[in-house]
């Protein structure tokens, strides 16, 4: 499990890829002490399970589904990415509580300058856009970002970036067009399917009363 709080912004170094899976390499740099094969990391939000590790070097492989539904599919070499390692029970968690399992992929539209931060307008999949609300959580390549304001009939949301979130990010290169990886609050997901199931059930309905 993740936080959505970044660690560190890293370059990739190496992608290889078979028919099969990709392999991707990435310099970690003090983030990868520790780090064992087996272990799960966060890459601009995607879990995947780390493959090896040499040194500061860390390789992870990705299979064609994840390369399709996300991001990754698109980085080349010196590209870089979002990393976060994966909490431990009893770890401050200042953000939310995020799987690495991506929701979809949003399209970056305007970004606006406010001073040394930013706001940046997202066009979101159209499915998604009933889990997103005004002052909600939303991770943003594995960002957690406070939603400034919902456009509905657009399918847009709006967040600010504050400085910090710039320089420690890819936010702070992100333009216009550039697509970034999205997964929901999963409470919200859980709550918003649950009302539509049982609305969507008569019988229930009817032992409430509401029919």
């Amino acid at each position: 499990m993740f936080s959505g709080i970044v660690q560190g912004l890293c370059p990739v170094t190496s992608i290889r890829r078979d028919e099969d899976v990709a392999a991707l390499t990435i310099e970690l740099g003090t983030l990868a002490e520790g780090l064992d094969a087996g272990a799960s990391v966060a890459i601009n939000g995607v879990c995947l399970t780390v493959v090896a590790v040499n040194h500061h070097d860390v390789v992870f492989e990705a299979i064609p589904q994840t390369l399709d539904h996300s991001n990754l599919g698109k980085l080349g070499p010196s590209d870089r990415v979002n990393v976060e390692r994966s909490f431990s029970v009893g770890d401050e968690i200042g953000g939310h509580t995020l799987s690495g399992h991506v929701s979809g992929v949003a399209r970056i539209g305007n970004v606006r300058p406010r001073g040394r931060s930013k706001e940046m307008t997202l066009k979101m999949p159209a499915s998604l856009m009933k889990f997103l609300f005004d002052k909600g959580f939303v991770a943003l390549d594995g960002a957690s970002l406070t939603i400034s304001e919902v456009e509905r009939a657009s399918d847009n949301i709006l967040v600010n970036l504050i400085p910090e979130t710039l320089a420690r990010t890819t936010f702070g290169f992100k333009e216009p067009g550039d697509q970034v990886n999205v997964e929901v609050d999963a409470a919200t997901q859980a709550m918003v399917e649950t009302v539509e199931r049982l609305l969507g059930d008569s019988e229930w309905r009817k032992s409430v009363g509401l029919t």
